[in-house]
């Protein structure tokens, strides 16, 4: 944030080309996921080049948006504009996963049992209602994911990732740079290990436990909350490894850190709905 901005100026960007550039890109990948889906080799050539033209938006515009922040363009009003966009994109976030609870919570406790009600034993006489289940239509046999092992190992691994990311945060307004660089570094670094980790649990599975997503209520409500948590994470430690980069190239100040803190706001939240996760879909099966 510049001093020189003031509070009274707002600074309003010129004319840019960067929207279109996302718009043709968004246009090739409607396009090579539609051919894709039917099939079609010419959709993974277009899916591809949508994919590469998205890129090169995202490392220019974000390449931008950072040259004007450390040129001192952005005054206090336009700092306090970016905390409250972040704060209703989290927001946002928020009710996306509180969604996929609530359809958990509604399938354990109303629908699930519901099916195993008298009124229905006529259809399925063998069905008891008891969680986990795939459902009354689908017999084949699978065993649930369990808390311990690999989930509790994320666990501690997605927390300790919280505790590096605040010191870090701390050491940038200290001004202590290689307690910064050290403390962004370690948490990408766990947030990478955590995904990897996740790619494997859902590998022992498909291969040990027969867990699919085809295993009815429970495979869909599992691997829809914990793949979506994960592609949550995967974008999280990407935009941290963006702002080390941008910290090795001597980005940021303890009075102007707002593209830090947006990040470090994002991955508090991740750490948040991962112990839902946890607690709701690993521990209470």
């Amino acid at each position: 944030m510049s001093q020189e901005a003031g509070h009274g100026h707002y600074y309003v960007p010129a004319p840019s080309t960067w929207p279109m550039v996302g718009a043709i890109a968004l246009f090739f990948m409607g396009f090579g996921a539609a051919f894709s889906v039917n099939r079609l080799p010419l959709g993974y050539g277009l899916l591809a080049i949508g994919f590469a033209i998205l890129v090169y938006m995202l490392f220019g515009w974000f390449g931008a948006v950072a040259r004007e922040s450390e040129s001192g363009k952005f005054s206090a009003q336009v700092d306090k504009s970016f905390r409250w966009g972040m704060s209703w994109f989290i927001f946002s976030e928020v009710m996306f996963f509180a969604a996929f609870f609530g359809a958990l919570y509604y399938m354990r406790v109303h629908t699930v049992p519901e099916l195993a009600d008298l009124e229905h034993k006529i259809l399925w006489p063998d069905f008891t209602g008891g969680w986990p289940t795939a459902g009354p239509w689908i017999t084949e046999k699978f065993m649930p994911m369990g808390p311990w092992g690999l989930p509790a190992i994320n666990t501690l691994i997605l927390l300790t990732s919280g505790v590096t990311v605040t010191w870090a945060h701390w050491a940038l307004k200290l001004n202590k740079r290689g307690q910064l660089k050290l403390g962004l570094f370690l948490t990408f670094f766990l947030g990478f290990l955590f995904v990897g980790l996740q790619a494997y649990e859902y590998g022992h599975a498909y291969s040990d436990l027969n867990l699919k997503m085809t295993t009815g209520a429970y495979g869909a409500t599992f691997y829809m909350l914990t793949g979506f948590h994960g592609f949550h994470v995967t974008l999280g430690s990407i935009m941290l490894f963006v702002i080390w980069c941008r910290v090795m190239a001597g980005h940021f100040t303890p009075e102007n850190h707002f593209g830090f803190e947006g990040v470090a706001w994002y991955w508090h939240f991740v750490d948040v709905v991962w112990l839902g996760l946890f607690i709701f879909v690993y521990w209470l099966i």
